[in-house]
């Protein structure tokens, strides 16, 4: 009969391999957003099942492979922007999106304003402070992230 313990230890080293699994997941979106990337090619890379993948990426992560690979290309699509050098559609596909529709509507959730408006944003404040050419570009990119607006903190209500 086994010791208790070795079930344990175990489930422990399952768990261990399951979170390295997961992490090069993450490094391989991380790397390959612009790629076509779907949640059964990531989850074949990591000899898992899809629906297995994205149980355990959610639960590590806080959000699905799908999601996180979104956020990356939106992301990187908010760099591109405020270069001003590209246009939004060239974006859209330069980020790995294969959808305009899908691209604009993913980043106005994500960012609140629509590409187009954004990049627009993004010109008229670096011509108006021409400091932001002077920003680090890891402090710009902080600055500037992404933050899903479902996920931002809702007002406290008040109550009399």
């Amino acid at each position: 009969m086994c010791h208790p313990e070795w079930g344990r230890a175990l489930a422990e080293a399952q768990r261990r391999k399951d979170l390295a699994r997961l992490r090069r997941v993450r490094d391989r979106i991380d790397r390959e957003y612009a790629q076509p990337l779907n949640v059964e090619a990531l989850a074949s890379g990591a000899h898992m099942s899809a629906g297995h993948l994205s149980r355990q990426f959610r639960l590590a992560y806080g959000e699905s492979p799908y999601s996180y690979l979104m956020t990356r290309r939106i992301e990187r699509a908010m760099a591109l922007l405020r270069c001003g050098e590209l246009s939004v559609t060239e974006v859209c596909f330069a980020v790995g999106c294969s959808s305009l529709g899908t691209f604009s509507t993913r980043f106005t959730e994500l960012v609140g304003l629509p590409p187009s408006a954004y990049q627009r944003q993004a010109a008229a404040a670096t011509a108006a402070s021409g400091a932001a050419e002077g920003m680090p570009s890891c402090v710009a990119k902080q600055v500037t992230r992404p933050v899903r607006i479902r996920e931002a903190s809702a007002p406290v209500p008040q109550l009399a």
